[in-house]
């Protein structure tokens, strides 16, 4: 339980709407995330004066070794010590959870094994909204990101995803678990009793009103009466006529997966005035419910009727037996069946690592929003406005300072934006440090800078250019050629080209196939 507190307090419990994504700052390094004024040493306390160190222990005595065997004295031997009344040694410690002492061996945990989890599917998936967001980002900056990074993000974060439970079908075709959606709050529930217990609990206004009446008060005298202990409900003297009734419709109502005999144990007498007066004046007054919403007036006497009257007018309209439920990842915080936390706890941890259904997802929303993606080595997939396009210049004609920008970055290893500036215009180029101030950025107001700067972003745009997220500069690299045909008796076959270091992602499907990849971004940038 403490653990599921944790997990909805650190993932689940943001109020603050967080569906934009910021691509360029999330992409920072970790230290530049951080803002300025954080206290990197506030849990730091310092050492406390009255503090010694541990080697300081001189004025101790030495703990006796000579002692009998363990239960006959304290520590590895001695006699203990005697009890405070003087009329003996006291007995072993006994601290172990069935009675045995702690030092004759490990504690054994007796704890019931937690319930199994129900049989259903869980998927997350990103917002539209948050999506659309990520689309413009990329597409006005061109730069190429981690798709797996950016679908951790989305986990991150309950106002960025959806989470989708659906059933399990067995062979036979019948649900391993139903579900139940109620439509006054949407609310998800594992059995239409749940669903009913939380409308009539949470919404019981809508459809009944109590009416009080006065009537006769219990005849005779009561000095005691049972009240149950896990409620405080008071049900009234046991001798009463109506004691069986109370005792069986509460245990129904709100204990009915206990087992009768134990709720039955939990009983207790009171003999207090108070609560005995209590009683009685309960029993003075006769409830009804009127209900409303309905053609005719009806009174029901007791919750019993309520129930009944509930599932035979408004069950059908109100609860329903679904396939799959779509819930925000915030509202998805408000589960109330305990099995559907610990699910989705569990699912949520199972992404964490390795995001692979939210990637799926968003590489199909990607594509239908025009993205393109590649590969680099072959193992991680980016994200990007263009398929990297090789920028053949013995072929083709291009300007001299696209050509200058093509030889920069081709002959500087990890080279970046702001050093390509600095390097073809001498006049953008920042001013020094200066110690206690930020560092400045290059001047980009110039006309030489921003005709360099034009040029890049139509490089970057067409696929001859890949700007990486954390701000590396490269060129598409030339394919490999093909391998020759292998020679074969009857039909000659053709060979595929093998694939560059920097491969594209074919983007005649609908989307591309996501494998299995570690989860490693681009280099990070020098600087």
């Amino acid at each position: 339980m403490l653990a599921l507190l944790f997990f909805y307090s650190r993932n689940y419990m943001s109020t603050t709407p967080d569906t934009d994504l910021n691509l360029d700052a999330m992409f920072l390094p970790a230290w530049a995330q951080e803002p300025a004024s954080k206290n990197l040493y506030a849990h730091h306390e310092g050492e406390r004066e009255e503090r010694r160190d541990r080697s300081d222990r001189g004025d101790r005595s030495p703990r006796r070794r000579d002692a009998g065997p363990r239960g006959q004295g304290g520590g590895q031997g001695g006699p203990r010590p005697p009890r405070r009344d003087g009329t003996g040694p006291r007995p072993p410690r006994r601290d172990g959870p069935l009675g045995r002492d702690h030092r004759d061996g490990p504690n054994l945990d007796r704890r019931p094994a937690p319930a199994p989890l129900p049989e259903l599917n869980v998927a997350f998936r990103p917002e539209e909204k948050g999506v659309d967001s990520l689309t413009r980002q990329i597409k006005m900056t061109g730069r190429a990101y981690p798709l797996f990074q950016i679908a951790q993000m989305i986990l991150e974060k309950p106002e960025r995803h959806q989470v989708v439970f659906s059933i399990v079908k067995k062979p036979a075709g019948q649900p391993a678990q139903p579900l139940f959606s109620c439509a006054l709050d949407d609310t998800l529930w594992l059995s239409e009793a749940d669903a009913v217990a939380h409308v009539l609990d949470k919404h019981f206004a809508t459809f009944y009103q109590p009416e009080r009446t006065a009537i006769d008060a219990p005849k005779g005298t009561y000095t005691f009466v049972a009240q149950c202990g896990l409620s405080g409900v008071v049900l009234g003297p046991p001798n009463y006529h109506d004691y069986q009734n109370q005792l069986r419709k509460l245990h129904t109502q709100r204990f009915a997966r206990m087992p009768f005999e134990d709720f039955k144990a939990r009983v207790k007498i009171v003999r207090d005035e108070a609560v005995v007066k209590k009683w009685m004046d309960e029993q003075s007054w006769k409830t009804e419910f009127i209900c409303l919403n309905v053609a005719e007036p009806l009174k029901l006497g007791s919750r019993a009727e309520v129930e009944k009257h509930f599932r035979e007018t408004h069950l059908a309209n109100l609860i329903k037996n679904v396939d799959s439920f779509s819930l925000g990842g915030a509202a998805s915080r408000g589960l109330r069946a305990p099995a559907l936390q610990r699910l989705l706890r569990q699912s949520w941890e199972d992404q964490k690592h390795f995001p692979i259904q939210i990637a799926t997802v968003l590489s199909q929303q990607f594509t239908t929003r025009g993205l393109q993606f590649f590969k680099v080595n072959k193992t991680v997939t980016h994200v990007t406005v263009a398929r990297p396009l090789f920028l053949d210049l013995d072929l083709i004609p291009v300007s001299e300072s696209v050509r200058r920008i093509i030889d920069f970055i081709n002959a500087t290893s990890r080279g970046t934006r702001r050093q390509l500036l600095t390097a073809l215009v001498p006049t953008a180029a920042p001013a020094a440090p200066v110690e206690g101030k930020p560092a400045a950025e290059a001047d980009t107001t110039s006309p030489e800078a921003t005709a360099v700067i034009t040029d890049l972003h139509w490089l970057i745009h067409q696929g001859h250019v890949i700007e990486f997220a954390n701000g590396l500069l490269e060129t598409a690299k030339k394919p490999l050629p093909p391998k020759p045909a292998k020679a074969a008796p009857a039909v000659a076959t053709k060979t595929a080209p093998a694939a560059p270091e920097i491969s594209a992602v074919t983007s005649t499907e609908p989307a591309p196939v996501i494998a299995a990849e570690p989860a490693a971004a681009a280099p990070a940038p020098q600087e």
